[in-house]
């Protein structure tokens, strides 16, 4: 990781003499062997979560923490996810980032190649780091250190309405996989006059593109960092132009649905206009709750392009900001709120998959499979570490060019020949 400038290192050198003054024993007649804090240690924890029932389980997890550990206390600090990149950067920028920072591994790893997130390799309990998968780790690892804990994560799932499956004499899948030609197959059958097959919210397509590319061999990427290069071809265009196809050539895709949100199709899905959504598999909590007394849906196995089902890992996670006083205790407070019961009921919450074993597994038992959630637990097993997570201005590059570029095509407003060059020309630019 990069070392940060004269000012951040003044920063640390007042940190440690701080440290230093604190940890001196001014009191002649204290005990020597006595090396726990005077004071409570005081810990911010800027948490993310937004969705009732995360932002319930946090405190939960929170207020328990407290109760058992009376010398180290942490507070949270709500935020929410719109313009947090922005706040951090603000927040490190004037020292007044919290210890305990709530983001996801694509975000945080720009901060960590800075400098700004503390090495927490040789403080992660060895039980936790054991149950979590290597694939799961290395989203988190930046030059062999590891600087997040991951904690919750999705994938891209197929929820259909079972009736119309049933009703167009859909067989359901029920393999650990479904391939995106039967997938297709299954939205020409249900769609029908006036009705879609699919109804797929793409408004901000690059993440769900480039994370559903991996199964076509879309990589994207070559080389990490700075030495990064771009490769547009035909394993990085598959997506984009099967959900094209779907659209505007078999017309199985309500091209409406391309301009909206997940969120906003789910009308539309619920009012049995359209057979299937593609969404975040997060939306189980959200179909579960709102969706009409009788609706009688599932989900469907993850996509499985030509190279595999493997999808993207970018994990919400945990960091310690390298200028905290109290790293060490900001590192045991994570593995505390990374444990399997903890893990478990937060990601249950929000309907997302635990980055840990021992968590997946117990909801697989506290729910039974009920909404979707056999199908959705599996789907983990697919996730891994994505190229672009090693890339220095990928963020910038995304926001500021794939995301416009795919907007465009999905729009028909240019080709998939302009729009593997304007991918490829925008990346040049943002790299100049």
């Amino acid at each position: 990781m990069k070392i940060r400038g004269i000012a951040a290192m003044g920063v640390l050198a007042l940190t440690a003499i701080s440290l230093t003054a604190c940890g001196s024993n001014s009191d002649p007649g204290a005990d020597a062997t006595d090396t726990g804090p005077a004071e409570p240690v005081a810990l911010t924890f800027q948490s993310l979560s937004d969705q009732p029932g995360a932002i319930a389980a946090t405190k939960t997890i929170v207020d328990t923490w407290n109760t058992e550990n009376p010398d180290i206390q942490v507070e949270v600090v709500p935020a929410g996810w719109d313009g947090v990149y922005d706040k951090l950067v603000a927040q490190f920028n004037g020292g007044v980032a919290p210890d305990i920072i709530h983001y996801e591994a694509a975000s945080i790893i720009p901060f960590a190649v800075d400098g700004y997130i503390a090495d927490l390799t040789d403080l992660v309990d060895e039980d936790l780091t054991a149950d979590i998968s290597d694939g799961i780790w290395e989203s988190v690892t930046v030059d062999e250190q590891i600087i997040a804990v991951p904690t919750e994560l999705q994938s891209y799932m197929v929820f259909a309405n079972k009736a119309l499956l049933e009703a167009a004499g859909v067989t359901i899948p029920t393999g650990d996989t479904m391939a995106w030609d039967e997938f297709q197959d299954i939205a020409k059958a249900t769609s029908t006059e006036g009705k879609f097959g699919v109804a797929w919210g793409l408004k901000s397509p690059t993440a769900t593109f480039m994370s559903l590319g991996l199964g076509f061999g879309g990589t994207y990427f070559d080389g990490t960092g700075t030495e990064a290069t771009i490769n547009i071809g035909e394993g990085e265009m598959a997506v984009p132009t099967r959900i094209s196809d779907m659209a505007y050539t078999d017309k199985s895709i309500d091209p409406v649905s391309l301009t909206q949100s997940g969120s906003e199709v789910l009308a539309s899905f619920y009012a049995g206009n359209v057979a299937m959504t593609v969404q975040g598999s997060f939306q189980a909590a959200n179909i579960a709750k709102d969706a009409p007394a009788g609706f009688d849906w599932v989900v469907l196995p993850p996509l499985e392009g030509t190279e595999g089902a493997e999808q993207s890992a970018n994990p919400q996670t945990l960091s310690v900001n390298i200028d905290s006083e109290h790293v060490a205790e900001a590192a045991k407070f994570i593995n505390y709120f990374a444990s399997t019961d903890n893990l478990a009921a937060l990601n249950t919450a929000d309907a997302l998959i635990p980055a840990s074993t021992s968590a997946q597994e117990k909801i697989a038992t506290d729910t039974a499979g009920a909404d979707g959630w056999d199908v959705t637990l599996k789907s983990g097993a697919y996730l891994t570490k994505a190229p672009f997570l090693s890339v220095d201005t990928y963020t910038q590059w995304k926001d500021t060019v794939a995301t416009p570029a795919y907007q465009k095509f999905l729009a028909q407003q240019t080709t998939a020949e302009q729009l593997a060059q304007e991918l490829t020309d925008g990346w040049d630019q943002v790299n100049r």
